[in-house]
């Protein structure tokens, strides 16, 4: 219903608010207006940080155990993977993951393109004398390679684990191109790492990764490790 006229100041006043008088009144816009210009001049003079999309992108945290969500074969490696990751600076929890999808602790994997071992080494990063397949020296090549692509990485998990999958040169390339391999490697690995680090008793990432790709790695881990 239209509402009536009035000649009053204070009644053109209300009648100018949709809600008569709601939140904010023409008058006090003005003020609001200065309040805020104060407090951005304020922000910037103490050089305040803005919030950003990187902030809330996972970062690596300090556990000292292994969480309980990866399968038998990782956590045959308990031990051996705390002790490797406090040498490289590495949460254990993200050392695992990367077992986990690499080879399933299976000392013995050799992929199609020719990576090594528990960590899936290339060659390349192994001197003359070294064997590629001794755990010791697979874990220390691997996990150097990762702690360098964590760096490379600002801290953020999932640029770290597609530098260690795809080479540290993707990490400030854009995601469109990344290969099919990198996407999968991160698509998987960076929820586990969340599962993993915060806690959880089960990781439904995990146990999909398994369904689709691990299942059959995960059986040639255990004959080899003798735990069937």
């Amino acid at each position: 219903m239209p509402r009536a006229r009035s000649s009053t100041p204070q009644a053109r006043q209300t009648a100018a608010s949709p809600n008569g008088g709601g939140c904010l009144s023409l008058t006090t816009l003005p003020l609001v207006a200065v309040l805020l210009i104060a407090c951005l001049l304020t922000a910037l003079s103490l050089n305040a940080p803005f919030p950003t999309l990187a902030a809330s992108q996972p970062t690596m945290t300090t556990s000292t155990r292994l969480s309980p969500i990866f399968t038998r074969e990782v956590q045959y490696w308990s031990r051996d993977i705390l002790r490797w990751a406090d040498a490289s600076s590495l949460d254990p929890n993200l050392v695992a993951v990367v077992m986990q999808i690499e080879s399933c602790g299976d000392p013995f994997a050799r992929s199609s393109a020719g990576a090594m071992g528990l960590f899936q080494v290339m060659p390349f990063h192994f001197q003359a004398d070294e064997d590629p397949y001794q755990p010791e020296v697979n874990a220390r090549r691997g996990l150097d390679y990762l702690a360098r692509s964590l760096n490379a990485s600002g801290g953020n998990i999932r640029l770290a684990l597609a530098g260690y999958n795809g080479g540290i040169g993707v990490i400030t390339r854009g995601e469109w191109t990344w290969s099919a391999q990198t996407l999968r490697y991160v698509y998987y690995g960076a929820p586990i790492y969340e599962d993993a680090r915060s806690g959880a008793v089960s990781s439904p990432k995990l146990e999909e990764w398994y369904r689709r790709y691990g299942a059959g790695l995960c059986r040639q881990a255990s004959r080899r490790l003798g735990i069937e």
